[in-house]
C-alpha cells in the first residue's frame, strides 16, 4: 500500500527565513510560488493539506521600511497588521492561479486552551478540508499579547497538527534537520536521519540554538513541536526550506532529506494541559 494512503492529512510549516532572500530579508516570491504549486499537487493527490506560514511580521517590516526585526511587542503587532494581509493576498493569488482555494485561520493561545474555542476551531478546520480549502494558519500577532513563544510557528504547527489529527507534520526552516551538535560551529556534527524516542540525549543536541535575522525558531522549539506531534500520533520531519521539490518524497517517506521523528502516540497526552504547563 502506498505510504500516502497512510497519510491523509498533512500539516506543513514554513519559517520566515525560508520565505525571504537571505541577502536582503525581502520576500522571495519565486519560492512562495514553488511552495504553493507543490501544495496544490499534494491536494490533487487527495490529501488534506494545511499550511502554517510565518512571515507576516517580516512582510510588514519590509513594507514599513524597517531593516531590522523589531523586538518590542507593539511594533511586532503593527508589522503583523500590515504584513498579514499582504502575505495572505499573495497566497490567495497564487493558489487561485492553480484553481485552488486558500483560507486564513488566525489562532491565539485562548483558542487552544479554551475547550469551546478549541472545538470550534477544530470544526472550522474540518469544514475547510471538506470544502477542499487549504487552511493557512498563523498566530494572531496583531491582537495576541501572550507571547506564546511559538518559535517562528514551530510549536504552533504542532498544536495545529494535534488539533486536526494530522498524520504528518513537516517543518521547513533554514536547517537540514537534527544534528548531533550545532553544524555551524562543529564541522563533525552528523545529521540524524531518524529519531524513535525523544529522550534526554536528543534534548542535549538542542542545547545550542540556531536562528536567523528573519526567523525566531531554533532546534529547542522544533523538539517541543516533535514531542507534541509524535505524542499526538503524527510523524514529523525537519527539513530545509530549500528542499521544496522533495515535499512529495517527504509525504511518502521515500529518500527524503531531513530528520524523521516517528510517531509515538501517548494516550495520556492532553493538549491544553501541555500548553499551560510548557508554554504558560
Amino acid at each position: 500500500m502506498a505510504a500516502t494512503k497512510h497519510r491523509k492529512r498533512i500539516v506543513i510549516k514554513i519559517g520566515s527565513s525560508s520565505l525571504a532572500h537571505p541577502e536582503t530579508g525581502r520576500v522571495n516570491y519565486a519560492k512562495i510560488e514553488r511552495l504553493v504549486r507543490t501544495l496544490c499537487d499534494l491536494q490533487n493527490m487527495d490529501l488534506d493539506v494545511c499550511l502554517v506560514s510565518s512571515g507576516a511580521i517580516a512582510v510588514g517590516r519590509q513594507a514599513l521600511g524597517m531593516k531590522e526585526r523589531p523586538t518590542d511587542i507593539s511594533t511586532k503587532q503593527a508589522c503583523a497588521a500590515v504584513g498579514q494581509g499582504k502575505l495572505m493576498m499573495t497566497y490567495q493569488k497564487l493558489f487561485g492561479e492553480y484553481n485552488h482555494t486558500a483560507g486564513q485561520v488566525l489562532l491565539t493561545k485562548n483558542t487552544m486552551v479554551n475547550p469551546v474555542s478549541r472545538e470550534n476551531a477544530k470544526n472550522t478546520f474540518e469544514e475547510l478540508f471538506q470544502l477542499g480549502v487549504v487552511p493557512i494558519v498563523n498566530e494572531n500577532d496583531t491582537v495576541s499579547t501572550y507571547e506564546m513563544q511559538f518559535g517562528d510557528n514551530d510549536t504552533l504547527s504542532a498544536l495545529v497538527a494535534s488539533l486536526v489529527g494530522a498524520d504528518l507534520l513537516i517543518l521547513l526552516s533554514d536547517i537540514d534537520g537534527l544534528y548531533t551538535d550545532n553544524p555551524r560551529t562543529n564541522p563533525d556534527a552528523v545529521l540524524m536521519k531518524e529519531v524513535d524516542v525523544i529522550d534526554d540525549s536528543i534534548y542535549q543536541m538542542a542545547k545550542t540554538d540556531v536562528g536567523s535575522n528573519v526567523g525566531t525558531g531554533g532546534m529547542a522549539t522544533k523538539l517541543m513541536a516533535a514531542k507534541i506531534a509524535t505524542y499526538s500520533g503524527a510523524d514529523m520531519i525537519i527539513a530545509n526550506g530549500e528542499q521544496l521539490d522533495a515535499l512529495v518524497d517527504m509525504v511518502k517517506l521515500e529518500n527524503f532529506p531531513g530528520t524523521l521523528f516517528h510517531r509515538n502516540e501517548n494516550p495520556g497526552f492532553e493538549l491544553s494541559q501541555f500548553i499551560m504547563e510548557s508554554i504558560g
